[in-house]
């Protein structure tokens, strides 16, 4: 167990850093800027810590540069939402031990941690390898979306039961699940990126049903399916006269969810108009209805999910950088079918259990229909699987065969 300290002028980063590492088994200690952090640190020995770089006032660079004299043997890692090589070389040449980007990455986050920790161990608090006089360490990358990873514990959270399971055991499902599991107690917000299909909204129902909050509301809202000119009354409500067809008082979104968790599906499709007021909710748990002038409180866990690049989007002019950095504190990428095709066998058959009619046997599918089922490109991903599987209990009078995947999936037939 180590003692560590954490350094962030963003309360849901500090808060979802300490749930984390608490996980672990360290001890935490969290500061809301860099005069806290050296106020703590001038009375207290930390093993490892975590700064921001951009504070007002005393910045991360100030901090590290004040520990390094106050305790030459704590190893620093500093922490940039708008990082590139060149501040990342400045850092470890100040003598951090590395450098992390926003949104921090879970098992860049652990790996980091253990190789501090492992570095201290050894070397005694000193790092050896120098190069001009200076730390050397390699700044990497290791994206917690880009596929599996070991865990730095061998104690993982195991997710409950959900009206919404996440069907699967591939390598990057395990891997799925086990991010969830550590984001879900926390009130982090959450930014769910995938493919249309991949069941971004299974992971959202996941996380609200495994967090703190589950007793609470879960409330949806299509940001895509509302026209734009009503996406603002239909999060932020209205007040009775605000507008012609206003004619009474309307309760938006965020107040419907106030205490639980509001899911902001294809929050890529909003008009930039909401993404301004979405941005201020955030920064500051208050809203306005609209065609009001009273600030109400709310306490609400967004998660939102997108099928768009939103970096993309932004340099179009789409969607604003600020509210992207708000929104994406944790990044989730729910894998295509295409990655995690050993998982159609147990999809096909969770499916056909769930459409076999009540007290009715669930048909058989044979070994041949299976393979030929997992040789196919799943472009509607999830979704257009099991449209397939509807379709072949429909058509298939008995067993279902190789050959009537082959028939009933055909460009002829469709």
């Amino acid at each position: 167990m180590a003692k560590i300290l954490v350094v962030d002028d963003e309360r849901s980063i500090r808060n979802t850093l300490m749930d984390i590492l608490e996980s672990e088994n360290h001890e935490v200690v969290v500061a809301a800027n860099g005069e806290i952090a050296l106020e703590k640190a001038a009375t207290e020995t930390f093993d490892l810590v975590f700064s921001d770089i951009k504070m007002p006032k005393v910045d991360g660079i100030e901090v590290l540069e004040t520990m390094k004299k106050l305790h030459p043997e704590t190893k620093m890692i500093l922490i940039s939402g708008h990082g590139n090589i060149e501040t990342a070389v400045e850092c470890i040449k100040k003598g951090a031990f590395d450098f992390i980007e926003k949104p921090i990455e879970f098992d860049r986050l652990l790996t980091v941690v253990k190789d501090a920790l492992s570095a201290s161990s050894q070397h005694g608090g000193m790092v050896h390898s120098v190069i001009g006089g200076e730390p050397e360490k390699k700044v990497v990358s290791a994206p917690v979306n880009d596929g599996p990873a070991a865990s730095s514990s061998s104690k993982e959270p195991v997710l409950v039961a959900s009206s919404h399971p996440m069907i699967g055991e591939s390598p990057v499902m395990n891997h799925l699940k086990a991010i969830i599991s550590r984001v879900a107690p926390t009130d982090a917000r959450v930014l769910i990126t995938g493919e249309n299909g991949t069941g971004k909204e299974v992971v959202a129902r996941s996380i609200f049903e495994n967090s703190n909050r589950k007793n609470m509301p879960f409330v949806e809202v299509n940001c895509a399916a509302i026209p734009s000119e009503l996406i603002e009354s239909e999060l932020f409500g209205h007040e009775k006269g605000s507008f012609t067809s206003a004619v009474k008082q309307r309760i938006g979104k965020f107040e419907q969810a106030d205490g639980g968790t509001l899911f902001l599906d294809e929050v890529g499709d909003m008009s930039l108009s909401a993404q301004t007021k979405v941005l201020r909710v955030l920064q500051e748990n208050e809203l306005t209805r609209v065609g009001g002038d009273k600030s109400l409180k709310v306490n609400v866990r967004v998660i939102a999910a997108t099928n768009k690049d939103l970096k993309k989007e932004i340099s179009l002019g789409n969607f604003r950088e600020d509210l992207y950095h708000r929104l994406n504190v944790i990044p989730i990428h729910v894998p295509p079918l295409r990655e995690r095709k050993t998982d159609i066998p147990i999809l096909v058959n969770h499916f056909i259990k769930q459409m076999a009619p009540e007290g009715e046997e669930p048909k058989v599918v044979t070994p041949e229909a299976i393979e030929a089922l997992m040789n196919m490109e799943w472009t509607g991903n999830i979704r257009e699987l099991r449209n397939v599987v509807e379709r072949l209990l429909i058509l298939c009078p008995s067993e279902i065969t190789a050959q009537d995947v082959e028939m009933f999936t055909s460009s002829s037939f469709l």
